[in-house]
């Protein structure tokens, strides 16, 4: 992609930092976590004290005071080693803070955004139930009003950081009488991490004086196909008590708070795809140059130039539409459309193309000793995460149809 387009030099110099810490310090762990599912807290502690966390926050809240194009070009640098350390990234700063930045009052931007961008406590976001996937609106979990509080009961699937993290914006059904997608409020939820040794180890992950909400539980450990090395579980509420002062924007309005997140956090995923891709057609270019076969690089045969080709070509467009989706974000134009589409494209994309970069790769490809089959399976998760590919072209189709959708 042509630099100056949408990158300034600062934009280089971020994007050089992440290339180089992830090159260095993620590359050679990334096997590693992945074969033993572990929480990377490490390279987390190194993450944090980069600022990795808090980028587009700005330093009155104690983030980066950077733009959202440096934040996407962070995500995109990571997952082209590891998928796992990019989604940790974007999961807590996409969906486990800018919901507060977005909706919160002045005092809970100050009591938890500066924790958060610090990367001194982790962050998630709580909205997929067992029986409310695509159909958020099919939200079971409750909000009774109790005087000053509020006594949440029901539980989170697929929740990134529920285990590790200790701020949540979770969304729970204030008023049973609404019809499905109104009566649903956004709420700020606290625990402990259940990781306290590993955090206490590190010095980062826990805040002692973060004051936790009780009945906020976290399940067992899923044990994923991909993203390995991320945090994923059940966030579970039993009689979950959450103070008035954590309800995040109006009551009966979470819904709409969270389409807007969710909108953003599109761009996100399609980053990580983006990175992905990338990641896995660098790795095809370096192994079919130098390996050979019938006498010969395996790049020089013609059925293999042309499928580098292709995979170029596609990942240039994946970037502009990736970019474009950010750089409208940035400007404070719509971009509902464009970070759909954007997340469509790319995450189809880094299926085909880590598919691809397997079959390149020969029997290789199918063995661990090769980062090519972890990228395979970080990458189909991309198709269904933040709005599976059909979710996307509902959105796209409502956008150009408009009425005609009901």
């Amino acid at each position: 992609m042509h630099d100056s387009l949408y990158f300034s030099d600062h934009h280089l110099q971020v994007r050089d930092m992440v290339r180089d810490f992830a090159q260095n310090v993620v590359k050679p762990s990334a096997r590693q976590y992945d074969l033993e599912s572990r929480f990377p807290w490490d390279n987390v502690k190194q993450m944090a004290d980069l600022g990795l966390f808090g980028i587009p926050w700005p330093e009155q809240l104690g983030g980066s005071g950077m733009d959202y194009l440096s934040y996407i070009t962070v995500i995109h640098e990571l997952a082209k080693v590891d998928a796992s350390h990019a989604i940790t990234v974007s999961a807590h700063t996409t969906l486990g803070t800018s919901p507060i930045v977005d909706f919160g009052t002045e005092a809970q931007k100050q009591a938890y955004v500066p924790l958060l961008a610090a990367g001194k406590v982790l962050g998630g976001f709580g909205l997929t139930e067992p029986g409310a996937g695509s159909d958020a609106g099919g939200t079971k979990t409750v909000a009774v009003e109790k005087g000053d509080h509020y006594v949440l009961n029901g539980s989170k699937i697929f929740i990134t950081h529920a285990g590790v993290g200790e701020v949540f914006c979770v969304t729970a059904r204030t008023d049973p009488t609404a019809k499905r997608t109104h009566g649903i409020t956004a709420f700020i939820v606290t625990k402990d991490t259940c990781d306290l040794a590993e955090a206490k180890r590190v010095g980062i992950g826990h805040a002692a004086s973060l004051p936790k909400c009780p009945g906020v539980l976290s399940g067992k450990k899923e044990d994923k196909l991909g993203w390995r090395a991320s945090d994923t579980r059940e966030l579970i509420f039993q009689d979950a008590v959450v103070p008035k002062e954590n309800v995040l924007g109006p009551v009966n309005n979470g819904f709409r708070q969270f389409l807007h997140t969710l909108d953003g956090g599109r761009i996100g995923i399609a980053a990580l795809s983006l990175g992905i891709a990338e990641g896995a057609f660098e790795e095809c270019l370096a192994y079919t140059s130098t390996r050979k076969q019938f006498g010969k690089p395996v790049a020089s045969f013609q059925g293999v130039h042309f499928a580098l080709a292709d995979l170029a070509t596609e990942i240039e467009a994946a970037k502009q539409l990736v970019y474009h989706a950010a750089w409208l974000k940035q400007h404070g134009h719509p971009f509902k459309r464009e970070a759909a589409m954007a997340k469509l494209y790319a995450s189809e994309l880094c299926m085909r193309a880590t598919t691809k970069a397997v079959q390149l790769h020969g029997g290789y490809g199918y063995t661990t000793d090769y980062p090519v089959e972890r990228m395979m399976r970080d990458a189909k998760i991309c198709e269904i995460g933040e709005g599976t590919s059909e979710i996307q072209r509902i959105v796209i189709a409502r956008q150009l149809l408009g009425s005609l959708i009901d």
